[in-house]
């Protein structure tokens, strides 16, 4: 089949059979993937083997996530917390259909290992961020929409999934994040090197930015992979990769308008962080490699420094990039597994 018949096929596909195409086509993969499947701990199963509980309510969310007997949880409807729930270890946290609506406060997956969060809407969290995961391991975020309001500026919304203090074996993929200013930090502070060194694995595949600020990713002292995500409009400085952070780049595609795809530069710009200084906040520069080829578009590359990360650990499927466009915007985000 011709490249140009395959992209008019793939992008007319409904989601509801999108797994089986891309599967058997060796697209892309659609279970996890990256670090959070291949890593010293073993793979990501969620609540796998344990008990299925639907909830519809705040109180029952709380009560199912909590402490770390292995369960899956279906969530239904609009919950509106107005404190953070801790996901515990083991759960799996999936919404069902396009229903699941999280607004108030976000979530925190703390102190935890083994945890999927799959298709849940987070919006307008303000003064936090939509997801935070700290001094976890094996998480897998996938398959959800992250959105707020881009027009107020850098500091009145936080993160949309921002993974910190010695995390590690997460992957991030096919996800939607869309109007939203400061997306997603690793490792959230210059001055906790001691604690995040040697940490911080993050696979980034798939996902859909758009109409964002910064930070898709921005790294300090670990090693990101970030591989066939789709980018329009993300406006100021894409992928940032500062204080010794290694940051590995293929397959991505830049659409629309976007001053820089990809940085190594440790200068983190105002527009990131105006509350620091006017001029932007000085760190060390980061690490960056290139491996398959990507589409920077109109965007601008510095970088200054090239790393060590030259390969990932793991096998991957690589899509093909002039169907990382098609793909991605078919088949990330809610409603779609």
């Amino acid at each position: 089949m011709r490249l140009n018949n395959l992209i008019v096929l793939l992008s007319a596909t409904t989601p509801l059979v999108a797994a089986s195409p891309l599967s058997w086509l060796g697209l892309a993969a659609w279970d996890v993937e990256g670090f959070a499947k291949d890593n010293p701990i073993g793979p990501t199963t969620g609540g796998k083997g344990g008990a299925t509980v639907t909830v519809d309510n705040v109180d029952d969310f709380k009560a199912a996530v909590a402490g770390d007997e292995r369960r899956i949880v279906k969530v239904k409807g609009e919950l509106n917390f107005t404190s953070r729930p801790k996901i515990g270890s083991n759960k799996s946290v999936i919404g069902v259909g396009k229903t699941a609506h999280i607004t108030g406060s976000g979530l925190d997956v703390v102190n935890s290992t083994n945890v999927i969060i799959q298709n849940l809407k987070i919006t307008f969290i303000q003064d936090n961020d939509c997801i935070t995961i700290r001094n976890s391991t094996r998480v897998w975020v996938d398959h959800n929409e992250f959105a707020s309001d881009i027009s107020k500026g850098p500091d009145f919304y936080d993160g949309q999934v921002d993974i910190i203090r010695g995390s590690d074996w997460i992957t991030v993929s096919w996800n939607y994040f869309h109007d939203h200013w400061k997306s997603s930090l690793v490792g959230n502070d210059p001055a906790f090197r001691d604690i995040d060194f040697g940490h911080l694995h993050v696979t980034y595949h798939h996902n859909h930015w758009r109409n964002e600020g910064t930070r898709g990713p921005a790294g300090r002292f670990g090693h990101q992979h970030v591989y066939n995500n789709l980018y329009v409009d993300f406006l100021y400085q894409a992928i940032h990769s500062r204080s010794d952070n290694q940051v590995l780049v293929e397959g991505n595609v830049f659409r629309g308008k976007t001053r820089e795809a990809l940085s190594t530069y440790g200068l983190v710009i105002p527009e990131d962080s105006p509350n620091t200084c006017t001029c932007g906040d000085e760190e060390l520069d980061g690490f960056a490699n290139l491996g398959a080829r990507n589409d920077w578009g109109d965007a601008g590359v510095n970088i200054t420094q090239v790393g060590t990360f030259v390969k990932a650990p793991y096998n991957f499927k690589l899509t093909p990039l002039p169907l990382v466009a098609p793909i991605v915007k078919t088949w990330a985000g809610v409603g779609k597994i």
